[in-house]
């Protein structure tokens, strides 16, 4: 059975669906907000960094895939370092932070509008620095969050990302999905993960991949485990693993695959298990299909949901069961080693 643990990070991630729900009833509304920040631009650049970069990478996917707009990932340091000067008049530039004060992405905003951009903030803090200096800033819901490792900030920052993305697509094709992720995120709460925090406790060696619309989510896995463990653990998309680093999965290594229940890349992630299998490797899977789970020695069920906004929701069963692998490790969930929850990557000045 299920131990029940007591601590802020799990507390944090019981509040989610509520964070979800609060957050959907305020930012669905911006929409026509967005649209008209949007008119006359033709593509969206994401700024951020850390669990906010995983988010963002969801972000990009649903812009250029649902939404039919080019979307990038932007190199703070281009602007803060470097000093690039860019032609971004036809650009929306969409900084993500939760707590709006981390000055790097800060600046980098400040820049992207001294270079002709519109800016969008999405921050957990009404009146933050980023919020403040945005066209329009989308303030997620998830109220305070004390715990070091983000959970629900990063799972409202996909929302947010989402409404970006459904209001800038052709017609709102999203809304009805969200409106299932926060019943979706309840459903998963309540799900057994000791076998899971158990298998990645007994070895040293970890690999997460994951693929599409769940990219995101696999490289939040691994960053997660990293932070709040304190393990070394080397995330991967699907083809860059199979690129090369798949070559030294074998005996003593656990992979951590994180798939889609539905969608084009369901079916490779099955064919995925079976070749690390055969390589010796042990397979945990978080989500996926019913034949993919069969495939796994360990399998954390995923929501049912499309896979549009499946990845929203398939972050819990990771964020429990890396929650309790820290427990096991005799580890503080709440407070790792070494990390602040506003984070300053250096000076800039």
């Amino acid at each position: 059975m299920s131990t029940t643990s007591t601590t802020q990070m799990a507390s944090e991630i019981a509040e989610q669906p509520d964070a979800a729900r609060r957050t959907l009833d305020h930012l669905l509304p911006e929409r026509d907000r967005l649209r008209d920040l949007f008119a006359d631009r033709r593509r969206v650049l994401l700024v951020a960094r850390g669990s906010s970069d995983n988010a963002a990478i969801y972000g990009r996917y649903l812009l250029e895939v649902t939404s039919g707009i080019p979307a990038g990932l932007a190199a703070p340091s281009v602007a803060t370092h470097y000093r690039a000067r860019l032609d971004l008049t036809d650009t929306l530039v969409v900084s993500v932070s939760q707590s709006g004060s981390t000055a790097e992405i800060v600046e980098t905003q400040e820049w992207a509008r001294s270079c002709g951009a519109a800016t969008v903030s999405v921050s957990n803090v009404a009146g933050s620095p980023l919020a403040a200096a945005a066209d329009l800033a989308l303030t997620t819901q998830a109220g305070p969050e004390v715990a070091v490792p983000a959970t629900k900030t990063y799972l409202a920052q996909m929302l947010a990302l989402a409404v970006v993305a459904d209001a800038l697509g052709p017609s709102s094709s999203l809304a009805d999905d969200l409106a299932r992720v926060p019943a979706a995120v309840e459903g998963l709460l309540g799900q057994d993960v000791d076998a899971a925090a158990t298998a990645l406790s007994e070895v040293d060696r970890v690999v997460v991949s994951g693929r599409g619309f769940l990219l995101g989510t696999a490289l939040e896995t691994a960053l997660k485990m990293e932070e709040t463990c304190l393990r070394p653990v080397r995330g991967y998309s699907y083809a860059d693993l199979r690129h090369g680093p798949i070559s030294v999965v074998g005996e003593g290594v656990l992979a951590v695959l994180v798939a889609a229940a539905h969608g084009p890349l369901a079916e490779p992630m099955v064919e995925l298990a079976d070749d690390l299998h055969r390589r010796g490797a042990r397979v945990l899977g978080l989500g996926g299909t019913p034949e993919f789970a069969d495939r796994c020695d360990v399998h954390l069920a995923g929501p049912d949901l499309p896979e549009t906004v499946e990845p929203v929701a398939s972050i819990v069963p990771a964020q429990m069961m890396i929650e309790r692998l820290a427990l096991r490790l005799g580890l503080d969930p709440d407070n790792p080693r070494g990390l602040n929850k506003v984070t300053q990557t250096d000076i800039t000045h």
